[in-house]
């Protein structure tokens, strides 16, 4: 499962991170994180990519831990100067330590098939009132339905309408935003979801239950 993403590690900022969309979206969820994790907090990263999110929080002061299945990945943010490690979202509750806060950001849980077991293991992990701030990749994105009518190509323009998809042999799950409250409602509480890119990614904000 990690080969495509390791095998794109060196390229994911250009690809990504400094595209003009990339950039928006990334400083749009900074905007709303910086608001909740506060200097001094420690916060978990998951699916942390090349670091570039980490970094961030670690230069407002955060102590950030970050976690990525692709070993590439994890050297990349290891480089960067963050605290990253080899390990699955999925296995993140055999992490030893709590956190004030955690961090998923431009789809890392779009990879994962059970949310409701994620949540599980967070909702042992978060400090009571602590914050999740979780962004997925959208069911419905219209920039990518208008870019797939135009060119004709339908499968395109309707690949997340079923809720999964298999890029490079990886099966993406595009959960509505019903079944992402029903895995988390039951120990986190939602606050407020903001839409990104005209539905391309959706960015959620909980707090956990006392």
């Amino acid at each position: 499962m990690t080969q495509p993403f390791n095998a794109i590690a060196l390229e994911y900022d250009s690809l990504w991170t400094e595209t003009p969309t990339g950039r928006h979206q990334r400083l749009a969820v900074w905007k709303e994180i910086d608001q909740v994790f506060t200097p001094g907090s420690r916060i978990l990263d998951l699916g942390c990519g090349t670091g570039v999110d980490a970094v961030h929080l670690q230069e407002r002061g955060v102590d950030v831990t970050a976690i990525d299945s692709a070993p590439a990945m994890v050297a990349a943010a290891c480089s960067h100067g963050v605290n990253a490690q080899c390990l699955a979202i999925e296995a993140v509750g055999n992490l030893p330590a709590t956190f004030d806060g955690a961090l998923s950001n431009f789809g890392a849980l779009n990879c994962v098939r059970d949310l409701h077991a994620v949540a599980l293991h967070l909702s042992r992990l978060i400090r009571p009132h602590g914050t999740l701030a979780l962004c997925l990749m959208g069911r419905i994105c219209w920039p990518e339905i208008l870019r797939g009518l135009a060119l004709g190509d339908w499968q395109k323009a309707s690949r997340r309408w079923r809720g999964t998809f298999t890029w490079r042999g990886i099966e993406v799950f595009y959960p509505t935003r019903a079944a992402v409250r029903a895995a988390f409602e039951p120990d986190f509480v939602l606050q407020r979801i903001r839409s990104l890119a005209g539905g391309d990614h959706w960015l959620s904000l909980w707090t956990r239950r006392p």
